[in-house]
């Protein structure tokens, strides 16, 4: 059956690879005529902490965007002049910055408020211009409530409050095992953000393995759309075969799993989206590999097979 399954989705996903071979290099999606308006960025989670090497590494590879992580702020917070200025040297714009969890009790409400407003001016100071922000606290034991759903948009818009006044975006990230793991859950919270202060970032793979078609949602929240993790998922995960307490799916480069990441581009195109697609890898797939090696593969992916530029 996984065979059957995982072959049509291969021909499909060929079929549109193809689709979008026919643009050309000036970096059309699909045939459509119209010029994308995606900027291509990289997250550094893939590189373990380690940001100097991330900026490096990525900036020989051509990348012009970045997100960094919350780790960077311990080792600079106090001298984000620094930082900034390794990025400045590598030709590379911060394009997002992953904030961290958003409490959702309310004897944590202001404290979680103070971290992602410190996070925001150090963003600010480093020429950047959002905060992502994702939420780790879903229950183990059963699906969380819509109350729980709603008070993390609650808590979310009030960050964005506060971080608008330094023109700084926040934009709520959906993940599996956290509260937005489903279609469903992802719609509530969306739902009761307001747009005013709170923006989506949708990560197509975690939306993907949540049970949606990631292409859907780009239409369906264009409005609240700001920017995107370009992620791919295979599943089912072939080392569960090997290792009983692996995860049922991996994320791996794109391309190589079940995302129908041309549908999500061609999506894109439909709806004119001008923002950061920013291609996400939280850790080495295979090993014998390393994180620029990875980045390179998703770099030929998005160079060669889907022609869009860096």
């Amino acid at each position: 059956m996984h065979e059957t399954v995982n072959r049509r989705q291969f021909l499909t996903t060929a079929g549109l690879s193809a689709l979008a071979l026919t643009a050309g290099a000036s970096g059309l999606f699909a045939g459509s005529g119209k010029k994308s308006g995606l900027r291509i960025a990289y997250s550094a989670i893939t590189w373990g902490g380690n940001d100097a090497k991330a900026i490096a590494d990525l900036a020989n590879l051509g990348y012009h965007g970045i997100q960094l992580r919350s780790t960077a702020f311990g080792p600079y917070r106090t001298k984000p002049s620094e930082l900034k200025a390794l990025l400045d040297q590598h030709k590379l714009t911060l394009a997002m910055f992953s904030s961290g969890n958003v409490e959702i009790d309310p004897a944590r409400e202001q404290s979680t408020i103070d971290q992602h407003v410190a996070h925001a001016s150090f963003v600010k100071a480093l020429g950047g211009s959002a905060i992502q922000l994702t939420n780790s606290a879903r229950p183990k034991d059963r699906l969380p409530t819509t109350d729980e759903l709603k008070r993390l948009a609650t808590v979310m818009n009030e960050i964005g409050k506060q971080t608008a006044d330094m023109g700084i975006q926040a934009a709520y990230h959906n993940h599996m095992h956290q509260l937005g793991e489903t279609p469903e859950e992802v719609d509530v919270i969306v739902q009761a953000m307001n747009p005013a202060y709170c923006k989506l970032l949708l990560d197509i793979a975690h939306y993907k393995q949540g049970g949606g078609q990631p292409e859907q949602a780009v239409k369906q929240y264009k409005d609240l759309l700001y920017a995107l993790h370009l992620k791919d998922t295979m599943s089912p995960n072939p080392d569960k075969a090997k290792d009983p307490n692996a995860r049922d799916y991996k994320f791996v480069e794109l391309g190589r799993g079940n995302v129908n990441v041309p549908a999500v581009l061609a999506a894109i195109n439909d709806i004119n989206f001008k923002g950061w697609g920013i291609i996400e890898l939280d850790g080495i797939p295979e090993e014998g590999k390393t994180a620029a090696q990875c980045a390179q593969i998703n770099k030929d992916y998005i160079t060669k097979t889907l022609k869009l530029p860096l």
